[in-house]
């Protein structure tokens, strides 16, 4: 499962795509004070404002479309203007900073590419150079300036910036395999959940199914020899089959009987295996009688988390009668409908409790209380 599939099924934004975004706001204002620098700079009339202009335009358009992760959809234009600007920059207009629009483009393009990345840098970085060295073919200019200035600084410059560019990709590349991986994970603990859910369906529904098919054929073999017993087969066989029916409700709305220690280690289990690290916090010990409906709240808050959010830290805190889940990673906007917790919210009202369902900025809270106290606070009432 990848990360943008990820996204648009949970609601939140992968890593790799908020990193960009971030790239967008801290530098793109720089780059556009760079590009008006090179413009004060190089440009003494308005047509060559607008040629110099129209390399900035094409080097923030590349920095733009890189931070969405479509920087190839505009590689071929972008490169084009750049790669045509620098020229006229070096023979016309007598100005040597408007490589750094062709530095830029090249940086964010060529460590994209799928392959002759490192020729691609190189041919960049001696185009560069090449191009600044036809200064020398113009007449009355000092060769050292010029190789100073056309030549040793541009070449150097653009070498170094998609230099830089190829580890900075790499650990673009890190981020989105780290996000792959838990996906998997949260992927395959999900599966797990829904085989120990199927277990459980198996426990209860098996041995009963086992019984009711011997007790119908004990039942058929005495309809003719032994009515009343085959009639009593025939009740047992109906209240067996109406308390299995009540079971398979009863696990299906996550009802059934659990003990809330197993669910704490199988949260903690399921978390740690997705990448998820998890504080369980007890301020006092649970109540017996508070202790199976708290658990079934905790289960299907772990699912939930698994399925719905980014998480990347889990806080379980327990009282006496009571449970707090605060999950990080949370997605923007609208909270998605979770119809186990919708379910349990009836149970817990049922037993005079509420749960409570919260969202706040990538921050996520599901608390269930209930109106239990101690056996020795119940005995003095």
């Amino acid at each position: 499962m990848n990360s943008a599939r990820a996204a648009s099924e949970g609601g939140t934004e992968p890593a790799q795509g908020q990193l960009r975004k971030l790239n967008l706001t801290l530098f793109l204002p720089l780059l556009v004070l760079a590009g008006a620098l090179v413009l004060a700079k190089d440009a003494e009339s308005w047509w060559a404002f607008a040629i110099l202009g129209a390399s900035v335009v094409a080097g923030l358009v590349a920095f733009v479309r890189w931070t969405a992760g479509e920087v190839l959809r505009v590689a071929l234009p972008c490169l084009i203007v750049t790669g045509l600007v620098w020229p006229f920059s070096v023979l016309v207009v007598d100005g040597s900073a408007v490589f750094v629009c062709l530095a830029c483009v090249g940086s964010f393009v060529i460590p994209e590419l799928p392959r002759h990345r490192v020729v691609l840098a190189f041919a960049l970085t001696g185009y560069v150079a090449a191009v600044g060295a036809s200064r020398l073919l113009l007449p009355h200019e000092g060769v050292v300036d010029v190789l100073v200035q056309y030549v040793l600084v541009p070449t150097g410059i653009t070498a170094a910036t998609v230099a830089l560019r190829f580890p900075n990709k790499r650990f673009y590349d890190v981020v989105t395999d780290l996000e792959e991986a838990r996906d998997r994970e949260a992927e395959l603990a999900v599966i797990r959940e829904r085989v120990r859910f199927a277990g459980d369906l198996h426990d209860i529904q098996g041995h009963t199914l086992h019984v009711v098919k011997l007790k119908t054929a004990l039942a058929q073999r005495l309809v003719d020899s032994d009515a009343e017993r085959a009639k009593q087969e025939l009740q047992e066989i109906h209240a067996l089959v109406s308390e299995t029916i009540t079971q398979t409700k009863e696990l299906a709305y996550a009802q059934r009987r659990l003990n809330l220690s197993a669910e704490l280690e199988n949260a903690r289990n399921l978390f740690e295996a997705a990448g998820i690290r998890v504080r369980i916090n007890r301020e006092a010990d649970v109540d017996q009688d508070a202790s199976e409906l708290l658990g079934q709240v905790l289960r299907e808050t772990t699912t939930n988390i698994l399925r719905h959010a980014q998480a990347t830290r889990v806080r379980i805190t327990l009282s006496e009668s009571s449970i707090t889940v605060v999950n990080d990673g949370a997605q923007h906007g609208r909270p998605p409908e979770l119809r186990g917790l919708a379910a349990l919210e009836q149970r817990v009202a049922a037993d005079g409790g509420t749960l409570t369902v919260e969202q706040d900025d990538g921050r996520f809270l599901t608390a269930a209380a209930l109106p239990y106290s101690r056996p020795e606070a119940r005995e003095n009432r």
